[in-house]
């Protein structure tokens, strides 16, 4: 098993060392692909051995099936660069290419959990936990699909699961919170009014009620204190923008349509 290590960058010079030193003992090929950084970024990964390619921006989905399609191994560890593989991640990871040398993997590839850094505090309750993902996978295997955001891979084939963490450091601060929720929130909305969905008067109200109730009660986002409160009530308030402005988009079009 010959790992190439996947990611999309942009200004992520704060972020870049610690995740490339996280993958450096099992990825037998790191590939960065940049959609213009104007920091250290470059640099850094091509001083710690990357294969950098400059590519401008083609989207999440376009952009990480592009780096994908810049491998060469058959094996692909997919990454963002504000992540890092956990200690008992990476050694699963390295098990399992010692493993293969003896008897190759009959799956097309493996879901681990995704953990959040939040305000110094792990978060392992609510709606961020466990996350899991399969991000080591066959190239020939998978590929991702989406809309603007939130994209996911699409596997042809069984996987399996391991127990590793791969630890996430998503947001600097609550104002960095705030404004990205509002930027999903947008691209969202963006999305499902091209798709065609509309939004009734309650929608906001009651969808933003159910994700707060799930994340905070039902799958207990209380038990991470002040951060799971703080949390569950982003994530609401995220899924309450979502559906205001694709009904604030079907509005401003209606008149247009029925002009026209």
């Amino acid at each position: 098993m010959r790992i190439s290590a996947c990611l999309i960058t942009l200004n992520e010079e704060a972020n870049l060392p610690r995740c490339l030193a996280s993958i450096g003992s099992f990825a037998d090929e790191v590939v960065v692909v940049d959609s213009g950084s104007a920091d250290r970024t470059r640099e850094i990964a091509a001083e710690a051995g990357a294969r950098v390619i400059a590519q401008p921006w083609l989207g999440y989905v376009g952009q990480k099936n592009f780096v994908i399609g810049q491998a060469t191994h058959e094996w692909i560890f997919s990454i963002d660069a504000d992540e890092e593989v956990s200690g008992d991640l990476r050694i699963e990871i390295e098990a399992l290419k010692s493993a293969s040398n003896q008897s190759p993997p009959a799956c097309a590839g493996y879901r681990m959990p995704r953990c959040v850094r939040y305000e110094g505090r792990w978060i392992r309750h609510g709606d961020w936990y466990p996350d899991r993902l399969v991000r080591l996978f066959r190239k020939t295997k998978a590929r991702f699909v989406g809309a603007k955001v939130h994209e996911r891979l699409e596997l042809s084939g069984d996987f399996r699961d391991l127990r590793g963490e791969l630890f996430h450091y998503s947001f600097e601060n609550r104002a960095d919170h705030s404004k990205r929720c509002q930027t999903y929130a947008r691209l969202w909305a963006e999305s499902a009014f091209e798709a065609g969905k509309r939004a009734g008067p309650l929608s906001g109200p009651l969808h933003s009620a159910f994700r707060w109730a799930r994340g905070y009660l039902l799958r207990g986002g209380f038990l991470d204190g002040p951060q799971g409160w703080h949390i569950a009530r982003m994530c609401a308030a995220e899924v309450h923008l979502k559906y205001t402005l694709l009904r604030r988009m079907r509005a401003n079009q209606e008149p247009a349509e029925t002009n026209g």
